[in-house]
């Protein structure tokens, strides 16, 4: 073979490789090209949530998507973010379900279009409890949210006591961006709280002379009360006579505020000295309790009319209501003797498990 068939073969061979390298490479553009434009480049079978603490860039999504499990290609994950340009990621919380384009997937976080959280606000809580079952839904944690209602410049700014405060935590379920900072939740809630009290309550209160803090501070121990709605009136109604008497309240979750947790009393507790002791100081305690709902707020101020002065618990979760200290006593002993009851038939089960654990 001479030299000129040997250069011509070397060419041809050149220019089909050429081609072939070029049609592999129109192929795999042509296939990236058309994931980049594809409504279904990346596919979500449940709801993902992918959240950033700070500006996040494709690295850090790739580890997340990974973390969770989705199918992603680094590399064209990659590719696809330098190509469209959304590379830098906003702080935030972003929810994914079903299938998405690059482009659609990419920019959200870019732009940061955060999806709202669902925040539970429950009533008959505390302000660690509440803080720390709020936190779950937010970037910050339960610590810079209980610093609120501790804040003496942003109690002194709103004018408030921190019960006053925590007793307007009003129970409802709130749409809110996960980025949002603690004050602002507070002060979000505040104006929900606000724009829930009608001016015929704020009448109703005037006209029972008393102030709406007043009015928060007996429905937050009714609300502590009452494990049954349909007893929220009356309970209210019971205190309210007694207040109407003179009375000392003598309600048992004032005691139990007071020593900072929830527990059945001993008799020596009742003699705690402190301002929410309402077995101790005749009237109202200094502010609310707990974080009583809109509807024992209004059950509060609209009162069962009775002639009930005294209550006890009962096995099914309410109370039995009397009228004299010789019926409630009378209730009371019947209470004591059903509970010691419960406790010899627990500790019973709990002797015979441990036979049973002992023989096995």
């Amino acid at each position: 073979m001479n030299l000129q068939n040997l250069i011509a073969l070397k060419k041809t061979e050149l220019i089909a490789t050429l081609l072939v390298f070029v049609l592999i490479l129109s192929a795999v553009l042509s296939s990236r090209l058309i994931r980049l434009t594809s409504g279904s480049a990346l596919y979500f079978e449940e709801e993902t949530e992918v959240h950033f603490d700070e500006l996040g860039d494709v690295d850090a999504l790739f580890s997340i998507l990974t973390l969770k499990e989705i199918e992603v290609d680094e590399a064209e994950l990659q590719w696809a973010a330098n190509i469209l340009g959304w590379k830098r990621f906003q702080r935030g919380r972003y929810v994914f379900k079903g299938a998405y384009s690059y482009n659609d997937f990419l920019s959200r976080m870019t732009k940061g279009i955060q999806d709202p959280s669902n925040v539970v606000i429950l009533p008959g809580s505390t302000p660690k409890r509440f803080s720390e079952v709020v936190s779950n839904k937010f970037y910050f944690n339960e610590e810079e949210l209980l610093q609120v209602f501790t804040d003496s410049a942003f109690l002194a700014e709103k004018g408030f006591t921190t019960e006053h405060l925590f007793g307007r935590m009003l129970p409802e379920t709130y749409l809110m961006y996960w980025t949002t900072t603690p004050k602002n939740f507070v002060n979000r809630v505040l104006r929900e709280f606000e724009a829930s009290i009608s001016e015929e309550e704020m009448n109703r209160a005037e006209e029972l002379g008393y102030s709406i803090d007043e009015i928060l501070t007996l429905a937050s121990i009714v609300e502590w009360e009452a494990k049954i709605p349909e007893e929220k009136a009356r309970i209210s109604g019971l205190y309210w006579n007694r207040i109407d008497r003179g009375m000392r309240l003598q309600a048992d979750p004032t005691v139990n505020y007071a020593l900072g947790e929830r527990r059945r009393l001993l008799f020596e507790d009742y003699e705690i000295d402190h301002p929410f002791n309402t077995y101790q100081n005749r009237g109202l305690p200094p502010g609310p309790i707990t974080n009583p709902s809109l509807s024992t707020i209004k059950a509060t101020l609209y009162p069962e009319d009775h002639d009930y002065l005294y209550m006890v618990a009962n096995p099914e979760g309410g109370h039995v209501f009397t009228r004299t200290f010789d019926e409630h006593r009378a209730e009371s002993e019947k209470w004591r003797i059903w509970l010691r009851e419960q406790y010899r038939i627990k500790s019973q089960l709990e002797e015979e498990e441990a036979e049973d654990s002992e023989a096995s």
